[in-house]
């Protein structure tokens, strides 16, 4: 059966009231009796009343810009899906008189995200999405656009202390949480498993440092550290040593290494050296369905990806906005997405480039 759209004219006459009072209670302004005011809430409750968005938009012919201050996806492909989730937000809400902007740093260069972001700011918004990937560098913008009464929302990596309108992504301690346990299934009694971050500025990335101490936890929680030994390091490809030498040499000093937990999209660069030096007897766990990842997935050199759901990152980040500002619904300050886990049995019914 087709729903009847219910207008505020219906409520008025159930409400045995005027359209003005039933305007002024949905929009909660000018002054109506408490009497009057429940009882037309509750007449809204009863006959399920959503409001026309579209037709508000194109009575007052208001318009939204939005920002999305996000890494460039041509340094790293795990930004190309983010985008993807954006654009597909953007034409739907294209109707409600919102556009999006994009303004694009070099996620390995904080001086390029200062100055995206201060051009940002300068475009006075009315709403940011934002990969907060700097700790340190994004603080004080976070102030400016709080004095500026600039609503934000941050994903991919969460900020403690802040006070973004929503921040959308995974929990990092329980993703961490749970590639520890995973990697035990089947491990030795005891062996070694490392904590790997690959290209990443460590101190200024709150994300993987809680990944990593959710990870190192679940050991401690389950009485677990007399058999398993977790070790940490970085690798960056900037530092002259092969990437080789450097895995070598942190095996050669850990022989009863089993299992490598890489703390983001870069696992891959863990399975080519696998792949190079025919090794199939270290269990590896990465994030996110990079084309690479895909690749190694395939070809049994990583066992496992826990998916962070970038396309649904940005997404729900740009309507999140639009639910706040032209919507005009509550949002809750968290949104977690789901914490995925992806093998080669389950890899195809996530290859849609719409999920």
């Amino acid at each position: 059966m087709k729903k009847k759209i219910v207008r505020i004219k219906d409520i008025a006459e159930r409400a045995e009231t005027s359209k003005g009072t039933v305007d002024r209670v949905l929009h909660n302004r000018g002054r109506v009796s408490d009497e009057v005011r429940e009882r037309v809430l509750k007449i809204i409750e009863e006959m399920n009343y959503e409001p026309n968005f579209l037709a508000q938009s194109l009575k007052t012919q208001r318009t939204y810009h939005f920002i999305a201050l996000v890494p460039d996806p041509k340094t790293d492909p795990y930004w190309e899906a983010p985008e993807t989730g954006m654009a597909k937000a953007e034409k739907e809400l294209r109707q409600y008189g919102i556009s999006i902007s994009r303004f694009i740093f070099d996620p390995h260069d904080v001086d390029s995200f200062i100055s995206k972001a201060r051009e940002a700011t300068n475009e006075n918004p009315d709403g940011l999405l934002v990969a907060p990937l700097f700790y340190k560098e994004v603080l004080p913008f976070f102030k400016e656009w709080e004095n500026s009464n600039i609503p934000y929302v941050l994903f991919n990596t969460q900020i403690a202390d802040v006070n973004p309108l929503c921040y959308i992504g995974q929990d990092s301690y329980q993703s961490g949480f749970l590639a520890a346990k995973i990697l035990t299934f089947g491990l030795p009694s005891a062996c070694t498993m490392m904590v790997l971050h690959i290209n990443e500025d460590l101190p200024n990335s709150a994300h993987l440092i809680t990944k990593e101490k959710g990870f190192k936890d679940y050991f401690v929680k389950n009485n677990l550290t007399d058999k398993y030994k977790v070790i940490e390091t970085e690798i960056n490809f900037m530092e002259g040593q092969s990437f080789d030498e450097k895995i070598d040499k942190i095996r050669n000093a850990n022989k009863d290494l089993k299992a490598i937990y890489v703390t983001n999209s870069k696992a891959f660069e863990i399975a080519k050296y696998l792949e190079r030096n025919q090794i199939n007897d270290i269990k590896l766990i990465g994030y996110d369905l990079v084309p690479q990842n895909i690749h190694y997935i395939n070809e049994g050199y990583i066992d496992f990806v826990i998916n962070q759901n970038p396309l649904g990152q940005g997404y729900w980040g740009i309507f999140q906005l639009a639910n706040y500002l032209v919507f005009k619904k509550e949002i809750a300050p968290i949104k977690f997405l789901p914490l995925d886990i992806i093998t080669l049995e389950n890899l195809e019914y996530y290859l849609d480039p719409e999920q």
